[in-house]
């Protein structure tokens, strides 16, 4: 895996691939205020080898990055953020133009499937496939069904949040990211593996902190809708999300022509937990198979 600065209009975006970067690219796109490190290395790393020894579908060239404000990338003071949500948004499509790729398989997860849904409806010639995980449609379908909101559990993450913590204090701060995954994992949360990632992220990251900022940035409406995107498109969902429950799936699925919905059982609004790469991964090798 190599890890590089992509200079991008108004940031430093920090990147890391992993792969021959003659196979066909994959994009992972972050959660809000999500590093790259939660993408685990060993997922990228399995997407990059193409699956387990002896399958036949290939590798693929894996690109992870640094959002703006997270990680090794550009990070304002906190609360003050010097972009707007359209920098988030086009972001993917400057990194694929400064590391030279023509096209991609996008894969997002929650505000980062937001991202690429944007990005296959306004950017379609960029986007060979889309994978979106724990997330909803961008647009709004005035004739589909009215989607669930969260669960109480999930929505006092957001109108009674626990206090931040010591910033200068590391544990406490790796424990406080602990304690949000946990309040959106599936029931089958793995503490030492989160434990561990976030710890990675503090370790990494220029300033934890600064993150907070992408709740404060604005974002336009999407120019267009679902029905215009293009690719192949997998909806990977899972069936205990407390956030965007299952029924957000279903419906995307349902608003993007030929999409397929594979809902994983036990998981909840997170990126995919270890307990599911054995389908995870085999479900975007296979979407990420075409040109």
């Amino acid at each position: 895996m190599t890890e590089t600065l992509v200079d991008v209009p108004g940031a430093l975006l920090c990147a890391e691939t992993f792969g021959d970067p003659a196979d066909p690219a994959i994009l992972l796109i972050g959660g809000i205020a999500g590093p790259m490190d939660w993408w685990h290395a060993d997922f990228c790393q399995a997407l990059a080898d193409g699956g387990p020894p002896g399958s036949n579908g290939g590798g693929r060239f894996v690109v992870r990055y640094d959002h703006r404000d997270t990680g090794r990338s550009r990070t304002d003071p906190p609360g003050a953020p010097s972009y707007t949500g359209d920098d988030l948004s086009l972001d993917p499509v400057r990194l694929l133009d400064a590391l030279g790729i023509g096209r991609a398989h996008l894969a997002g997860v929650s505000m980062g499937g937001g991202i690429a849904q944007q990005t296959a409806i306004e950017h379609r010639r960029r986007v060979a496939s889309l994978t979106l995980m724990s997330t909803s449609p961008v647009t709004h379908d005035p004739d589909g069904p009215t989607l669930p909101g969260p669960t109480p559990q999930a929505s006092a993450q957001f109108h009674d949040p626990p206090p931040d913590p010591d910033w200068g204090d590391t544990e406490a701060v790796v424990r406080w990211l602990v304690d949000a995954e946990r309040a959106f994992s599936g029931p089958g949360f793995d503490e030492a593996d989160t434990l561990a990632t976030a710890r990675q992220v503090v370790a990494r990251s220029l300033d934890p902190a600064a993150a907070a900022n992408h709740f404060l940035v604005e974002s336009r409406p999407v120019r267009g809708t679902l029905a215009d995107v293009a690719g192949p498109t997998l909806v990977l969902h899972g069936d205990a999300d407390p956030l965007f429950p299952p029924e957000h799936g279903a419906a995307l699925a349902a608003a993007i022509t030929g999409a397929r919905l594979v809902l994983l059982p036990g998981v909840g609004h997170q990126y995919p937990p270890r307990s599911v790469w054995d389908v995870v991964v085999p479900e975007m090798l296979a979407i990420s198979a075409g040109a």
